[in-house]
């Protein structure tokens, strides 16, 4: 990123301004992509332990796999997902809340005894891998921010910061050179001068 810059008092004053608030939000920069790579181990834990268990529950589901063709896929469905939002580190993320289900009554002297295990496995089973998918976005979302964050945090350490102290190191150079030339200047046109009166 080319640092656009004159070589003149203003132009170091406006410079100076850029580094300076540069200089103020890396720690802060700093201190949130910390905050989200913690968030992120955080989600990556809690999304491998709801995968876990919803492994362990389809394990049992599969166990009862001959049955299933008995049940009544009726009996059963998701009414609601409750789904809120809150903020982490500025990154707006979703919150799972709870499901509701519709069950149909059904008679428990005419159906399998089964009848109502299985559908408590099957309420656990919706109930974590709508879990697990709402931690998936949420852990992607924020590793997204995360990246974007230790991008502006590279950015400004290895580009501005460094570009900025250069322009203005060169700035104040060409500042101090000129002065300097024109100092010489002054002296030799002096000295001219001088020399132009004594010889009258």
């Amino acid at each position: 990123m080319a640092i656009n810059y004159q070589f003149n008092k203003t132009s170091l004053q406006q410079v100076e301004k850029l580094l300076k608030v540069r200089v103020r939000a890396l720690p802060t920069i700093k201190n949130k992509e910390s905050a989200l790579r913690i968030e992120v181990k955080r989600a990556k834990a809690d999304y491998e332990s709801y995968l876990q268990q919803l492994n362990r529950k389809y394990d049992d589901y599969k166990t009862m796999a001959m049955l299933w063709n008995e049940f009544d896929a009726t009996l059963l469905r998701v009414s609601d997902i409750k789904l809120s939002a809150r903020k982490i580190a500025g990154v707006r993320i979703p919150v799972f809340e709870g499901l509701e289900f519709e069950t149909r009554t059904f008679s428990l002297f005419n159906s399998p005894q089964w009848y109502f295990e299985g559908m408590q496995l099957l309420k656990e089973l919706a109930d974590l891998s709508l879990r697990a998918e709402v931690l998936l976005q949420k852990m992607q979302l924020l590793e997204f921010a995360r990246k974007k964050t230790t991008q502006k945090v590279n950015l400004f350490e290895k580009v501005q910061i460094p570009g900025y102290e250069d322009a203005i190191r060169k700035i104040k150079r060409f500042l101090e050179d000129e002065d300097n030339l024109s100092k010489a200047s002054q002296k030799i046109v002096k000295a001219r001068q001088q020399k132009a009166e004594e010889e009258k």
